[in-house]
């Protein structure tokens, strides 16, 4: 309950004092009792701004004499003057003074119009019964909403001695788990050790195995070349057979000279077997075989069958779905007048240089099997650490929602703790709104679409001598060319924790009023409030 209401149950028990014994005092028209001692019949009367004094009986004269208006408070005559409504039975006001018999009755004690000739009547007892039953409603709802305050508080007392005993518990798990981590690192290190020593042996065997069969594959290919080379098979190659392949040219240009052939093969004529070993590992990246340059029989291909091989450089400067419109075009016309050519025959396939058969080599073998157990067994306990890691962490992050629930400000006496966790939606025309405490404030289409952030939690923004009447939600979705979204959520004294209202006073500014027993004062005390009302 705010300071305000607890104003209004003042006031209401002072009404309810009126109500039994109400005593006017005599004073000029228009002044409040509290100002009634700077009034007296007789005397010389001081303008309450002290400039002057003037004789008493031009007190309410309907002259203006005084420049504050204070000789006049029951007339029209001075512009800035006030008039003083007792309303008595009701609340007491004032009314500027050119509102005094202007024939709109202001006071609901009709007081203002007490030479207009308008027919007021006399509301204000009504309007002070209207006003008492609207007060008892907010006193009940201020006792009720203090007895539930009372009964967060105690509940929020056990909480925070239920957290920090499990923050304990939690905190003893923690330590036992450390110590099972690291268990389980010396386990993990110790069996990994043995397994990297059994894979890097099967590596380097496989290694030795693939070397060998690279040897022996050379050796086939570079006798395969030899016979090829060797073009009237005296077991030699001459000059003039390696003059027949222009590719091993040195220079790379059009003249494959015999002294450039004669160097390859090591300033000789010719050379046998053993010798073209050495010369092989000159020309094998650039040797080409007679038998991939044979150009295969052209073979007719069923109409229906037909399709028009795409070079390789097209298809990488245009993936298939980014193809230019013109290029799609082009290509469906051409496929047209290819599919009517029954005669189409594939393009003759170049000369490549020689494929190396690095991928002929297979692939690795299975570990054997007491391999394969060490495998296993590190794999295991690189497993058991893994799931011992996540437990750690797992509580880790335990200990700190626990500690930051034990720690945050939840009110004096952690009065709002209950709302954490918590959310409450606000269903509108257009929008479901949903504050979360502590957390954030968020729009969301009621019919389809995607949630807007309003802001998450800042910190509480009241007023000094109330600063938990107010939460600050900031750096919420920003608004288009606009600041990023926020909400001050205004806590009112109910029942009910319950959102009532929202709405956006300033662009991407949203206002929520929240209502909470969390926020409810203590009343006042119904026998001790009741005083003379200093306005009859």
């Amino acid at each position: 309950m705010s300071c305000h209401v607890c104003h209004h149950l003042r006031l209401l028990l002072l009404l309810l004092g009126v109500g039994v014994s109400a005593v006017e005092v005599l004073r000029p028209r228009g002044v409040p009792l509290s100002k009634r001692q700077f009034y007296e019949e007789g005397k010389e009367f001081t303008c309450l701004d002290g400039s002057r004094s003037i004789p008493f009986d031009r007190v309410n004269d309907d002259y203006c004499d005084c420049r504050d208006g204070s000789d006049e408070p029951g007339t029209a005559a001075c512009p800035n003057g006030s008039f003083h409504c007792t309303n008595a039975g009701f609340k007491p006001a004032f009314i500027p003074s050119s509102r005094i018999n202007d024939g709109i009755c202001d006071c609901c004690d009709t007081t203002d119009e007490y030479n207009s000739g308008a027919a007021c009547q006399n509301t204000c007892r009504e309007m002070g019964r209207k006003e008492r039953e609207s007060m008892q409603k907010m006193a009940e709802i201020a006792k009720e909403g203090f007895l539930l305050k009372k009964q967060l508080i105690q509940e929020a007392k056990r909480g925070i001695e239920d957290k920090k005993a499990k923050l304990v518990e939690v905190e003893a798990i923690k330590k036992d788990l450390e110590e099972k981590v690291e268990a389980m690192r010396t386990v993990k290190e110790t069996a990994e050790e043995p397994e990297k020593v059994a894979k890097e042996r099967h590596l380097k065997a496989w290694e030795e195995q693939k070397a060998i069969i690279r040897m022996e594959k050379d050796k086939a290919r570079v006798a395969a070349v030899f016979l090829e080379l060797d073009d009237d098979a005296d077991g030699f190659i001459s000059v003039t057979e390696l003059l027949s392949h222009p590719e091993l040219n040195p220079d790379s240009d059009d003249s494959f000279t015999e002294e450039e052939a004669q160097e390859i093969l090591g300033g000789v004529e010719r050379v046998d077997p053993v010798g073209f070993e050495a010369v092989w590992n000159t020309v094998k990246e650039k040797y080409i075989s007679e038998a991939s340059t044979d150009t295969p029989a052209p073979v007719e291909t069923p109409q229906e069958e037909t399709r028009e091989p795409v070079p390789e450089n097209d298809s990488e400067q245009y993936p298939e779905d980014d193809l230019p419109e013109d290029e799609e075009e082009e290509d469906e016309e051409d496929e047209d007048d290819d599919t009517d050519d029954a005669d189409y025959k594939a393009p003759p396939i170049e000369a490549t240089p020689e494929k190396k058969d690095d991928d002929t080599e297979g692939t690795m073998p299975a570990y054997d099997q007491e391999t394969q157990n060490l495998i296993d067994a590190a794999q295991k306990a690189r497993d058991d650490f893994d799931e011992a890691e996540r437990a750690l962490r797992e509580v880790d992050d335990q200990i700190k929602n626990i500690e930051k629930e034990i720690s945050f400000d939840f009110g004096p006496n952690a009065e709002f703790a209950h709302l954490y966790n918590q959310c409450y939606e606000l269903s509108t025309s257009e929008y479901i709104y949903r504050l979360c405490p502590f957390n954030r404030v968020s729009q969301k289409p009621k019919y389809g679409g995607s949630e807007t952030n309003l802001g998450t939690w800042g910190k509480w923004a009241g007023p000094e001598d109330n600063i938990y009447s107010m939460m600050k939600y900031e750096q919420g979705t920003g608004c288009w060319q606009g600041p990023n979204r926020s909400t001050t959520v205004k806590l009112t004294c109910g029942k009910e924790t319950v959102v009532t209202s929202t709405s956006e006073p300033s662009r991407c500014e949203y206002l929520m009023e929240f209502f909470s027993p969390a926020i409810c004062k203590e009343p006042p005390n119904l026998d001790s409030e009741v005083h003379d009302h200093e306005e009859l």
